[in-house]
């Protein structure tokens, strides 16, 4: 790929407040709102993606779905300047998506255009050799994903296997589960694991259950053992906006352990699956109602992606 270190800066020439405010042809995705509260400084993205075309990075053969049609590389990154710029989020972590799985040419080139403020999470197998670990640690990668919901290129007892591996070289497990259905079977081996594994989407548990639900509970006591991380992110998936069902959840998830929460959009939003398009500055907005206090926001903004990414 050629430098684009000259990208032009995205930030929006104005702001405004709601979606109906929206410039006609753009999508929550491409601007979101300004939030009502800015996160504080230094606070971090910790769950986006980064797409191209075909042209761009090669696709998975089993992709569920394409990338927006007429965007590049390039314009999915310029998007991105605009959704951290109007946010304020000055770190954050790109995810390997899906539609590219296990090549992470994406990614890697991605965290070479963002430099120091960006870390990344990779797509692997569970035969990663460690001359693919390493060249993925020095790039910036910090743990590799694995998906129970959809999918992908390993499964449980695959990371498990993988798990001491990605411990010497400075890497941690990142899993999207539904909680119903995996939380009560892979939770004595989390607490034997090597590593620390880090919850997308807290979980994606039944919000209708409330934060009493069994699932939910072993997600609290996982987090207060330090043992798990919980990702606020992802609750448009599970609940219509303006998501205060999951309000209950997340506060008790960040009472467990402010220092072991993290922010994340899950930009651009894809996979939606019948969910709504959200607009990410509503989702900040969302987080700031269900954590009201100063101390436990740093945390989860700032503080626990720096320990976590290495920022």
């Amino acid at each position: 790929m050629d430098n684009d270190d000259d990208l032009p800066d995205a930030r929006p020439s104005e702001t405004y407040d709601t979606l109906a405010n929206l410039p006609e042809g753009l999508s929550p995705a491409d601007r979101p709102k300004v939030p009502t509260t800015l996160p504080p400084p230094g606070a971090c993205d910790s769950h986006v993606h980064v797409l191209g075309g075909a042209a761009d990075f090669a696709l998975s053969e089993n992709r569920p779905e394409n990338p927006a049609g007429g965007r590049s590389w390039k314009d999915w990154l310029q998007m991105l300047d605009m959704h951290l710029s109007t946010l304020e989020l000055e770190r954050v972590v790109v995810v390997q998506s899906m539609l590219h799985g296990t090549d992470n040419a994406i990614t890697l080139e991605t965290l070479r255009h963002l430099g120091s403020r960006a870390r990344g999470v990779a797509m692997i197998s569970e035969d990663a050799d460690d001359t693919l670990l390493t060249r993925l640690a020095d790039a910036g990668i910090k743990a590799a994903r694995m998906n129970l919901v959809h999918g992908g290129a390993i499964n449980w007892n695959g990371a498990k296997t993988l798990a001491p591996r990605l411990a010497a070289h400075g890497m941690h497990l990142q899993v999207l589960i539904e909680a119903d259905h995996h939380m009560e079977q892979i939770a004595e081996d989390i607490r034997t694991l090597p590593v620390p594994i880090v919850f997308d989407h807290i979980g994606w548990p039944d919000v209708a259950s409330g934060p009493r639900q069994a699932p939910v509970e072993t997600l609290r006591r996982l987090l207060g053992e330090g043992r798990a991380y919980a990702k606020i992110s992802g609750v448009y998936r599970f609940c219509d906006a303006p998501w205060d069902d999951a309000d209950e959840i997340v506060a008790s998830l960040v009472a467990a352990n402010p220092e072991r929460c993290l922010w994340g959009s899950d930009w651009p939003h894809i996979l939606l699956d019948g969910a709504e398009m959200p607009d990410a500055g509503l989702l900040v907005d969302a987080f700031h109602r269900a954590v009201t206090d100063a101390e436990s926001r740093q945390k989860v903004w700032v503080d626990t992606p720096a320990a976590l990414y290495g920022f």
